[in-house]
């Protein structure tokens, strides 16, 4: 039997908005505070479980309706002498049982107790220890209800009070009545994630996949326990969001999965398995922020194994989530994600876990096992693969494809990738993947490479941003062009003012601003112009005391990032002979690549600039390209030292041509082969060699006819260059050349 009671829509639990759950009514309380709390009302059951049954009958006789005869209308049996509130203090054990009288009359009807209890005779033990369970959560809700100040949390606590006063009445089970049951959306945040996982780091090995799984694990448990802000502090801080459906979802929330954390007589859900994206819009910034926060503020009490994971690899994780969240076309919310292209569905790689604790003091050493197989203790350092995996975005062909369709064929004379694996094995223990840090000190670093370190550990951030006129923009967006507009007119001083506001604040530009502390400390601005297949960089200025630190290199590497996920493949702007070289540097060049039709009356055009244009290659992930380009080399290098090693030997010159001999096969050649030389294959077409010999001597005829070649023409004379053939032994000249 169910019995269920209407719950208002509308309100998140009470508390600072990102905090560790709170027991309801107690605002502010800490994750540990919450746990003590559930662990005391959870103590208070087992000991009223215990007591003998006649004190059972009198608890739940408060709460049951009188069955004497006459239709008595009292819902609840009441002491003639009610204990004090609050109770004496009394020491511990010293408190005596009171025997229960079944004849004490009711204070308000005058019928006995035990006609208020008359329907529990014949019930059994583990039906009453459940009543008793949801007496308790009744009594808990009570206090909370007077204790709340915030009028939607009071209201939904007071609904749910009175849903569990009726099944007291009535002997149900509890059931929220709402216009839809669990799941509110599909796919859930925790598939959400998991697809994430999947859609990004599925080409990992085992080992990296399994640090991924962690930090997923980790995020997803931070939701289920995150304290949500109430609507009306939501209203303050985001006037211009759908409060109203944002109070349909953290009444559900409320009533789902924070009250039954501490009221375990309502069934309880993870927040993970029952919202999915809408919620996760609605806190993922919030909690973005606080999480890496309080990272930074407790990083000394991280265990060591934990630092490097939490401080370096978890800030890149929630960027890479973050856009795909946001992003209108990311293909980790569709259903039909997880279906592999046989039909069956993708093995699951992780779920939420089932603790309390907060995210930096979990401390696990139990091995996770993997879907491909393998196993990996979650203290265990991560490899460089997975510092690239993080950084270097996967662009993924929206066409799904079998894994035999997306290997690359292979090339003859291509290095077998055992001779890779193992040189990548030289290259990527842990303090190489520590390091762009530890590189910082060489003169080879590249120029964005301090700026990425910053940016992953959450110093700097990047934000694309800019006026409307369509809705109200945040004030913090607000300050933040404000701050870009003094930054421009400070670099830019031949620059009008009234003109760098003038397009900074215009909504037909966006700005790529630079964050630093909270405040604006560079930025790029730009206009897109998607019909015609190029942006306009209008703007693009540092801060003078925050130069030469990489920013501006990192600031243009993510804005085209940002153009590639927008399908638009072409920069334009108009360098002053100072910025010139930035631009060049950033990959510019005076060869524009858009048809001049396609711009010309779009751009403003300044007095003594030059246009420059740059195309962006979008299989080029630009924020990570230094790090790869230097993984590359460093591939190569240890490729060229091994094969080095391999032909270090020395061959005797060949005699055979002063025997007469006027060619010989060039596979002959001892040594040869061993370089990796290969003869040329059947299918190839053989020059003819009459061709050859006219051309070849076609060029030797322009070489001596050349007005610079007349000092090569004869030998140098011994008589004005005396001591020349000391130095040069064996001269060259082209009086040696002859075709015969």
């Amino acid at each position: 039997m169910a019995e269920s009671g209407a719950v208002a829509q509308g309100s998140p639990a009470v508390g600072a908005a990102g905090s560790a759950p709170a027991a309801p009514g107690v605002a502010g309380a800490e994750g540990s505070g919450a746990a003590v709390g559930s662990a005391r009302i959870a103590l208070k059951k087992a000991q009223l479980r215990s007591s003998p049954r006649a004190k059972k009958l009198e608890k739940l006789a408060v709460y049951s309706s009188c069955k004497a005869e006459g239709a008595c209308k009292c819902n609840g049996w009441k002491s003639q002498n009610p204990p004090p509130t609050p109770p004496p203090p009394t020491p511990p054990r010293a408190e005596q049982p009171i025997a229960v009288n079944l004849l004490e009359p009711c204070r308000s009807c005058s019928h006995p107790l035990g006609d208020h209890v008359t329907h529990l005779e014949n019930v059994s033990e583990d039906e009453m220890n459940r009543l008793l369970g949801i007496v308790l959560d009744v009594e808990y809700l009570y206090t909370c209800v007077h204790k709340e100040e915030d009028a939607d949390t009071k209201q939904v606590y007071f609904s749910l009070f009175k849903l569990l006063r009726k099944c007291i009445l009535q002997m149900g089970r509890p059931a929220v009545e709402a216009l839809e049951s669990p799941p509110f959306e599909k796919p859930s945040i925790e598939q959400g994630v998991n697809n994430f996982v999947q859609y990004k780091f599925s080409h990992l090995p085992s080992k990296e996949r399994q640090t991924i799984v962690e930090l997923a694990k980790m995020f997803l448990n931070q939701i289920n326990y995150w304290q949500l802000e109430t609507p009306s502090q939501r209203r303050q801080r985001v006037p211009t969001d759908d409060v109203a459906g944002y109070k349909i979802n953290y009444t559900r929330w409320l009533c789902y999965c924070n009250v039954p954390q501490f009221c375990d007589s309502l069934p309880r859900y993870e927040a993970t398995q029952i919202f999915g994206r809408t919620l996760l819009r609605s806190v993922f910034t919030v909690m973005r922020k606080q999480l890496l926060e309080q990272a930074r503020q407790e990083k000394d009490k991280l265990p060591p194994e934990k630092r490097t994971l939490i401080l370096t690899h978890f800030p890149k994780f929630l960027s890479m989530l973050e856009e795909e969240v946001y992003s209108p076309n990311s293909p980790i919310w569709s259903e039909d994600f997880m279906v592999g292209s046989s039909g069956g569905q993708i093995p699951r790689v992780i779920s939420a876990p089932q603790v309390t604790r907060p995210l930096y003091y979990t401390n696990s050493s139990s091995p996770v096992e993997l879907p491909g197989g393998g196993s990996v203790s979650p203290a265990r350092k991560t490899a460089s693969a997975l510092e690239t995996s993080l950084s270097a975005e996967k662009r993924k062909s929206s066409e799904p494809s079998s894994h035999e369709d997306t290997k690359k064929a292979r090339v003859i004379g291509d290095i077998p990738m055992e001779l890779i694996n193992e040189v990548m094995s030289t290259i990527t223990d842990p303090t190489a993947m520590l390091g762009p840090e530890t590189s910082l000190l060489s003169a080879h670093s590249a120029r964005d490479e301090a700026a990425r370190i910053e940016e992953r550990r959450g110093v700097i951030e990047f934000h694309v941003i800019g006026n409307s006129l369509n809705q109200k923009p945040n004030k913090k967006i607000l300050m933040w062009l404000v701050g870009l507009q003094n930054v421009f007119s400070h670099q830019l001083p031949r620059m009008p003012k009234e003109y760098i506001t003038r397009l900074v604040f215009d909504p037909k530009h966006k700005t790529l601003s630079l964050i630093k502390d909270g405040r604006v400390i560079g930025g790029i601005c730009f206009r897109m112009f998607p019909s015609q297949g190029f942006t306009e960089i209008v703007f693009c200025a540092v801060t003078s005391n925050e130069q030469v630190k990489g920013y501006g290199t990192h600031l243009m590497n993510h804005l085209k990032e940002y153009h590639i996920k927008h399908e638009i493949l072409n920069f334009l702007t108009y360098a002053d002979e100072y910025a010139i070289g930035y631009f060049k540097k950033q990959g510019f060049s005076k060869d524009i690549k858009v048809p001049k039709a396609k711009y010309v009356g779009y751009i403003k055009d300044y007095e003594g600039a030059t246009l420059m244009g740059c195309e962006l290659n979008p299989s080029i992930p630009y924020t990570e390209f230094s790090v790869i380009i230097k993984k590359q080399k460093e591939i190569i290098k240890k490729l060229i030292e091994r094969k080095q090693a391999q032909i270090r030997k020395v061959y005797p010159g060949l005699s055979c041509f002063k025997e007469g001999v006027r060619q010989i096969p060039i596979e002959s050649i001892p040594g040869i082969r061993e370089t990796g030389w290969k003869p040329v294959g059947k299918g190839k077409e053989v020059k003819d060699p009459d061709q050859l010999y006219s051309t070849l001597k076609t060029i030797l005829q322009q070489v001596k006819s050349h007005q610079n070649a007349w000092p090569f023409m004869e030998p140098v004379k011994k008589n004005e260059a005396p001591g020349y053939y000391q130095v040069i032994r064996f001269p060259m000249g082209m009086h040696y050349f002859t075709l015969i």
